[in-house]
């Protein structure tokens, strides 16, 4: 029999952590954060880590792991992810993903297999300095002439994807295989359970929240990570960090970056939307027509059934 594994996803700012915390608490479960930003130690404010007080609630893994200036990659999720699922099953408690990138959560539930990947700092350093001076379609276009079929698997804007492949072939390193390729049966009995609203309710719900993280301390947050690691460490490239960076450096309004983490966050909201519908079997939930209990009450039933 398989593991059960509880997924609760969905666009940014729907409600997903605090659904998993009742959950978790509900069927005696504990949470892996799914998010590929959370792992860093510092980036608080910005990638909506739940508090401390939250956690001294229900258990949370995968959260604080990593140093800001380490690379973090679907292979490492997966890796760490499994060990989290097993220690959580071997205390008798049901895992609970909050969130998550969605090529993360492929490669623990398909169980993908990762090439071994060589790193070479400088030359990815010198990659992330074309990047931020001639943009991401130069880099794009020589990875296309130099490897087509993987350039045409990923997106132009995904430099971090783009940088880890021209880094492989220029390592000599041999990348992983598509996701279709690895697509296989689930190794875990996965409750898929996704959150969505009304489009324009869900954007005014992300405007709010950016409003909330710019009063509850984002800027100084982003200045003070800014000041120690510089512009180019993994998560200052992530959305509620890299826009603010004009800001830091004088050359934008406060409410200019502030507009700009709203408008990427609803684009990212569209994405993770559209990624979730058509890659994985989820079961939906309008949380303006299901109340939380609806939603809990529907996992409980689904885990009883299955034991």
């Amino acid at each position: 029999m398989k593991q059960p594994l509880i997924v609760i996803c969905g666009p940014t700012a729907v409600g997903k952590s605090e659904l998993a915390v009742n959950t978790a608490e509900t069927i005696h479960g504990e949470i892996i954060s799914g998010d590929s930003m959370q792992v860093y130690r510092g980036f608080d404010i910005g990638t909506a880590k739940v508090d401390e007080r939250t956690r001294s609630r229900v258990p949370h893994h995968l959260i604080d792991i990593r140093s800001p200036e380490a690379s973090y990659s679907a292979a490492d999720f997966k890796l760490e992810a499994s060990a989290a699922v097993r220690d959580i099953t071997s205390r008798g408690a049901v895992p609970v993903i909050a969130g998550g990138t969605g090529m993360y959560l492929q490669s623990l539930i398909y169980d993908y297999h990762f090439a071994h990947h060589q790193e070479d700092p400088e030359y990815r350093a010198g990659l992330e300095r074309r990047l931020r001076e001639e943009g991401p379609v130069h880099l794009h276009e020589e990875l296309r002439s130099l490897a087509p079929e993987t350039a045409a698997h990923i997106h132009v804007n995904n430099t971090r994807r783009v940088i880890r492949a021209l880094e492989n072939i220029h390592t000599g390193s041999t990348p992983a295989r598509t996701a279709e390729e690895e697509k296989k049966e689930s190794v875990y009995d996965v409750i898929w359970i996704g959150l969505y609203r009304d489009r324009a309710a869900l954007y005014d719900r992300i405007n709010q929240r950016v409003d909330i993280m710019m009063d509850r301390g984002l800027p100084k947050e982003a200045d003070g990570l800014y000041n120690r690691y510089g512009p180019d460490v993994p998560p200052m490239r992530a959305i509620g960090y890299k826009e603010l960076l004009p800001y830091l450096d004088n050359q934008q309004s406060l409410q200019e970056a502030a507009d700009a983490v709203k408008k990427n966050s609803r684009r990212y909201a569209k994405r993770q939307l559209t990624w979730f519908r058509n890659k994985m079997p989820v079961q939906w939930f309008d949380v303006d027509v299901y109340g939380e209990t609806d939603i809990i009450n529907v996992i409980k039933e689904r885990l009883q059934h299955r034991n």
